[in-house]
């Protein structure tokens, strides 16, 4: 019987664990997908004509390089997270103390580009940042944002392929036409450990996630990146991209 969203144990997990096992010592596939979303980003906004929007990332957890990815581009970023713990977790670091120095060195690659540089993060991203406790599964359509991220979510909440289609579905669909976008997937996961607790994972592929984005994207680049973090799975694999006119049906 496949775990399904609802099943795992949500409320017991702990970012702390998270933040210790992924990011304290950052792993170079993080730094360098931190770089390729800099590239990306810069990239999308460098003819100077969009104005500042809002952004949002789905799933947040306990990983802040997505949200500090967004930081020139935005004028307002959402944190959309379902674990409580995680949630407590953000709204500290969204706090007017500042986030936990273990961010720096992900900054650090940010701000080798020059619309990142002209930003001092922790101030930023205490005026622009908010949290919100949502389920990604319930996100309708009806809000919309200009960027958006979505780290390691809907290949890593549930075992049902259902579920993870409607995952990608409802980030997409929350997007604005031609927003940038970039999203990361953990290649052919069996499930992962935080703490004491076990949590589910889709199996998925380069194949499955460039089926999954294809319809919804223009200028998709999908990135097979052969770095092995832990057992139990293949690699990571990012893809960036642009949001389509498809309309959504969430």
């Amino acid at each position: 019987m496949m775990d399904r969203n609802a099943d795992a144990p949500w409320s017991k997990f702990d970012p702390e664990a998270y933040v210790d096992a992924n990011y304290r010592s950052p792993l170079e596939v993080d730094l360098l997908i931190v770089r390729l979303m800099r590239d990306y980003f810069g990239t999308c906004f460098a003819d100077g004509d969009r104005r500042p929007g809002r952004g949002v990332d789905v799933g947040a957890g306990a990983n802040l390089y997505p949200a500090l990815s967004m930081l020139p581009w935005c004028e307002k970023v959402l944190l959309l997270e379902y674990a409580q713990p995680n949630v407590e977790y953000l709204e500290k670091q969204a706090s007017p103390a500042g986030f936990d120095t273990v961010w720096d060195p992900f900054w650090d690659q940010l701000r080798e580009h020059p619309a990142y540089a002209a930003v001092e993060p922790r101030g930023r991203f205490g005026e622009i940042v908010r949290v919100e406790r949502a389920n990604l599964l319930d996100l309708d359509g009806q809000r919309r944002w200009d960027i958006g991220t979505m780290f390691f979510v809907a290949d890593s909440m549930s075992e049902c392929p259902d579920e993870f289609r409607r995952g990608v579905t409802c980030f997409m669909g929350a997007l604005n036409e031609g927003a940038p976008f970039a999203t990361a997937f953990m290649k052919e996961s069996v499930g992962y450990q935080v703490g004491d607790h076990r949590y589910p994972a889709y199996r998925v592929n380069e194949e499955r996630v460039r089926e999954s984005l294809a319809d919804w994207a223009d200028d998709l680049e999908i990135h097979d990146l052969h770095h092995m973090v832990r057992e139990g799975h293949e690699g990571i694999i990012l893809a960036l991209g642009r949001r389509n006119s498809a309309i959504a049906d969430t």
